[in-house]
């Protein structure tokens, strides 16, 4: 049986209302303009019919995207232009669904598990089931994934490690691979630790996101070795997104999305803005359409929500 969407809604923010511990500070500089820069988008709303809840969203192909119904652990399919959304993947009971990605080239779905410690991959022409991997046996909470030309990386928001499954040049799945952390991202205290991934690069450096310490950090993927993305604060930091040499960061309590330009060597980062939207109601999660973002509203909280949607609005 599924966990019940007030159920994982206290597990997934759990971690998230805890006072920060060592976030990186930026000059007062970057802080006075990040909060001048801030502008507030009307936004509009693509409903999610039937959903019991919402958690993530990843861009397919062209105008397709992808929500995961948080509390079962369906999928559905949407298209950004026409501002629809339906059914796709009737999820087996107990599953729950976190972050997801899609790999275009290779028709693939990678879906975070949750507490299971689990990985979920469909293929996104049928919707059919390829593949439930385990990703670890201890503690876990598998939170977010983004894909390189090498394959998806998982996030624990319980313990300091990544998640590897290869994927191959005709998109066979290789096995798993853990990487060990070290450096300022394999700090795990009480509350939700390592929770939003992308990746920049071509794929050679991965950017985490972590929660307790509101901060961003550069990964190697290869090592596990971290070092600290130097930024203003980012309280509530959930899934993350980057485009060139921009990260674009979703602070889901705060309901707004820090728009950052990160420097070349990647130690540092500006927040050049912050966007916002009324329509906003906790987003977690984030995808890019040319200059579109859409969120998925998770509504963490609420005794009435009336439904579950998608947020677009610009990306700027």
């Amino acid at each position: 049986m599924a966990l019940t969407r007030a159920a994982v809604a206290i597990v997934a923010t759990g971690g998230l209302l805890l006072p920060a511990t060592g976030a990186v500070a930026a000059p007062p500089s970057s802080v006075q303009a990040a909060s001048a820069a801030a502008q507030k988008h009307p936004g509009a709303s693509i409903p999610l019919p039937g959903a019991s809840g919402a958690e993530g969203i990843a861009a397919g192909r062209g105008s397709t995207f992808y929500a995961g119904d948080l509390g079962d652990g369906d999928i559905y399919r949407g298209d950004i232009r026409k501002g629809t959304a339906e059914p796709f993947i009737d999820a087996p009971d107990g599953r729950v669904v976190v972050g997801l990605k899609a790999d275009v080239k290779n028709d693939l779905l990678f879906v975070s598990g949750g507490a299971k410690g689990q990985a979920y991959v469909y293929d996104t022409r049928t919707g059919a089931p390829v593949a439930d991997v385990r990703l670890t046996t201890a503690e876990a909470f598998i939170n977010d994934v983004t894909l390189t030309k090498d394959g998806a990386y998982f996030t624990n928001s319980r313990r300091a490690e990544l998640y590897f499954i290869p994927v191959g040049r005709h998109g066979e799945l290789g096995e798993v691979q853990t990487i060990p952390l070290s450096g300022p991202a394999a700090l795990v205290e009480t509350g939700f630790n390592l929770n939003g991934i992308t990746s920049v690069d071509g794929g050679r450096t991965l950017i985490v996101a972590h929660s307790v310490k509101e901060s961003l950090y550069t990964v190697d993927p290869d090592s596990g070795v971290s070092a600290v993305i130097a930024t203003a604060a980012l309280p509530n930091v959930d899934g993350i997104l980057a485009k060139g040499d921009t990260v674009y960061a979703v602070q889901n309590r705060k309901n707004q999305v820090s728009r950052i330009d990160l420097s070349n060597d990647l130690a540092s980062g500006q927040v050049e803005d912050v966007i916002k939207s009324p329509r906003f109601d906790v987003p977690t999660t984030v995808a890019l359409f040319g200059k579109t973002l859409a969120l998925a509203n998770a509504k963490f909280g609420a005794l009435n929500p009336r439904g579950y949607e998608v947020v677009t609005l610009s990306a700027r």
